[in-house]
């Protein structure tokens, strides 16, 4: 039995989906409505897809280093946070609604994302937005892709606390080996 755990499911976590998701309609965004002269475009792009792809190396780190796996983890959550900042400065800065939680279209908007229908189809709903509702919708699933990150990093913190990193497992694993060979020294040489 080896020491090294298997890493890399990121694919079948809900936040990596979600952040897909923000990457593609961020992607969208940038291109539609910030001028391609705009350092913002590059900025938006950068933070959404370092906020989808932390996710999957850390994931895939995992297997040698808890550490980085975590540091990865809350560098996706970071780049999220860069993500929305920008989000909220494009609606602020052109005197757009921000919908708040007594927003009735923000409410609406929070239960749908959970459907699978709007996972199946987002980008045909990002289609027929304008400006406005297209950063709410960003907002709206960063809050939760960075939610989702906390609880993440909180799973991947016990893990930690209970299994120990893999600098650990490694030396329990030798240990186990040379007790093992002890053992047999001594019980050949009991016969």
């Amino acid at each position: 039995m080896g020491f090294l755990k298997r890493g890399g499911g990121y694919r079948k976590l809900q936040v990596y989906k979600l952040t897909e998701i923000i990457y593609d309609i961020s992607y969208h965004f940038a291109s539609h409505y910030l001028s391609a002269r705009d350092r913002t475009v590059d900025q938006m792009v950068q933070a959404s897809r370092s906020g989808k792809q932390n996710i999957a190396e850390g994931s895939l780190a995992s297997m040698t280093s808890r550490k980085i796996e975590i540091n990865l983890t809350n560098v996706a959550k970071s780049s999220l946070g860069e993500l929305l900042i920008d989000y909220e400065d494009y609606v602020r800065t052109r005197k757009l609604t921000r919908w708040d939680a007594n927003n009735e279209r923000y409410k609406k908007l929070r239960e749908y994302v959970k459907t699978d229908e709007f996972e199946s189809g987002y980008m045909q709903l990002v289609e027929r937005l304008n400006d406005e509702e297209i950063a709410n919708l960003c907002m709206t699933l960063i809050h939760q892709a960075m939610y989702m990150l906390d609880h993440l990093l909180d799973a991947q913190q016990e893990q930690f606390v209970k299994e120990g990193g893999v600098s650990e497992a490694m030396t329990r694993a030798r240990l186990e080996a040379r007790k093992s060979s002890c053992k047999s020294i001594i019980e050949t040489g009991n016969k």
